[in-house]
């Protein structure tokens, strides 16, 4: 049986009072009085402690997990998020906040809120329980027109910056400087091209860069969803479907959005998207950017993709097209 929102409107948030005594098992929820990671059994603890209604359905892990949230099955209608680290909190009431406000102006499904839960002894963080979105991810998807989806991401992009910016978060710290001028990690480019020497092109790297900061946003800020890659996208019937994880959103420049043309989209499939999503050249060069700044940075990561990051820059390094 799916499990229905109390009320109208906005999520329910569940009140400190709501947490339960320890019950059965809690020690091995917890390692020093806290919770290290987030699991099913912390989920299935929340939900019961704070969110009895729920309580008798199954939570399941889902099988692919992003870094800022962890994310677990209720029932079949429902979602429990739970964040990964005190880094992340900040998005909780982001999105409790801006999915609403998106979710009418855009044509394929974002999450809907439906009830937020509050900080424990055995997990300190907010946390959240979403409707379930069902789909597949592009890079999973055997049927996907690759064509097709990138000119409806594209388009996806054009419907949310067209959203009106009124209560929207200025772009900051929350989202981790994404929506900001992409200069903001200049640092870490060069230190990272300084370490990587011979083993990249950094005479190219540079001139990416260098056009990159050379350019600004001279429109009104717009929003953005500042992490638009394959795992926070799902399709359906070979198409965009749905977007997903707006913890990083704000309104600002909209160039970080971009990123996915270098990270999964090849040639052709760029040229779709770029037309679709309807942003000038210096747009396109300050997004070039932010995907350089995300394939040096983490290239030499031992617990990243290598291989991937270096595919981005293979990419970006090829053309800007």
């Amino acid at each position: 049986m799916g499990a229905r929102p109390r009320g109208a409107g906005r999520p329910r948030r569940a009140g400190a009072g709501d947490a339960g005594a320890p019950g059965p098992g809690a020690a091995s929820l917890r390692r020093g009085g806290v919770n290290d990671e987030p699991t099913a059994d912390v989920a299935r603890r929340l939900v019961a402690d704070q969110m009895p209604e729920w309580a008798d359905l199954p939570v399941r892990t889902v099988g692919r997990q992003g870094n800022d949230n962890r994310t677990f099955r209720l029932g079949d209608e429902l979602a429990v998020r739970l964040p990964s680290h005190e880094r992340y909190v900040a998005g909780v009431a982001k999105e409790d906040h801006a999915l609403p406000l998106i979710a009418g102006h855009v044509s394929v499904r974002v999450p809907e809120p439906v009830a937020t839960g509050s900080p424990t002894a055995y997990f300190p963080h907010p946390w959240s329980v979403r409707r379930w979105t069902d789909g597949e991810h592009p890079d999973l998807d055997a049927t996907l027109d690759r064509r097709r989806f990138a000119s409806d991401l594209g388009g996806f992009l054009r419907e949310l910056r067209e959203v009106p910016t009124d209560g929207g978060p200025v772009a900051g710290l929350h989202s981790f400087y994404r929506g900001c001028h992409v200069s903001v990690y200049g640092d870490q480019v060069q230190e990272s091209l300084a370490r990587l020497g011979d083993a990249v092109d950094t005479d190219a790297c540079r001139a990416v860069w260098d056009r990159a900061v050379r350019t600004v946003w001279t429109g009104p800020s717009v929003w953005f969803h500042g992490d638009v890659a394959a795992g926070n996208l799902l399709t359906s019937d070979g198409s965009l479907s749905a977007v997903i994880d707006f913890g990083t959103c704000g309104v600002g420049d909209p160039a970080c959005d971009l990123v996915v043309a270098w990270t999964f989209l090849e040639t052709d499939e760029r040229a779709v998207f770029r037309e679709a999503a309807g942003l000038d050249d210096d747009t396109w060069d300050r997004g070039r950017g932010w995907a350089l700044w995300k394939a040096v940075r983490w290239l030499f990561d031992p617990d990243g993709d290598q291989a991937a990051h270096a595919a981005t820059l293979d990419r970006l390094l090829a053309g800007p097209a």
